[in-house]
């Protein structure tokens, strides 16, 4: 165990979760990402759009992998571009946050994977009622500006079709045409 991991704190503290009324802006949320450091986002959004993939489910997982290639090839093309993942839990007392947070960590090998996903812990109702997502029954992939804006949003697995359509998304943003898809 490294010396910032002693630091780190153990326990996971509730996200905090702040909806504005307008619906086409990500709330602000909180969380720990599972290298234990906390973010607020979306203040510390690394990109100027960043990717974000919702799942609520733990199999959805599967789902939100058929995206990582065309999100790491999007990174390398776009320096603006960065991808998360957030997984979207009910609110949990203190040790079950920290319990599904460590079972993560212990899962994911790659410290570039754990840095990516941030698991929020919120009233998943009215995350859901802020971003206008009416079901947990689907992963939701959102592009979204630095401070919030929400540019693009579809569901599902990755398939060329909505590929071609965020990156075209991106593009419009930027003012350029960079992804052949």
């Amino acid at each position: 165990m490294s010396t910032a991991e002693v630091n780190m704190p153990l326990l996971v503290r509730q996200s905090r979760l702040e909806v504005s009324s307008d619906g086409a802006q990500f709330p602000t949320v909180s969380g720990f990402n599972l290298n234990r450091q906390e973010f607020e986002f979306p203040r510390d959004f690394r990109g100027d759009l960043n990717l974000l993939f919702v799942p609520f489910l733990q199999f959805q997982q599967t789902i939100v992998n058929t995206w990582i290639p065309f999100a790491n090839e999007l990174e390398s093309i776009f320096p603006e571009f960065a991808y998360y993942e957030f997984p979207t839990i009910d609110a949990l007392p203190a040790l079950s946050r920290t319990f599904i947070n460590e079972g993560m960590r212990a899962g994911i090998p790659n410290a570039k994977a754990r840095e990516r996903t941030t698991t929020l812990y919120v009233d998943t109702a009215r995350f859901m009622r802020a971003l206008d997502i009416p079901t947990k029954n689907d992963v939701h992939v959102l592009l979204v500006a630095r401070q919030g804006g929400i540019l693009w949003h579809t569901t599902g697995s990755f398939d060329a079709a909505k590929g071609r359509e965020l990156a075209k998304a991106i593009e419009t943003y930027l003012g350029r045409a960079e992804v052949s898809q």
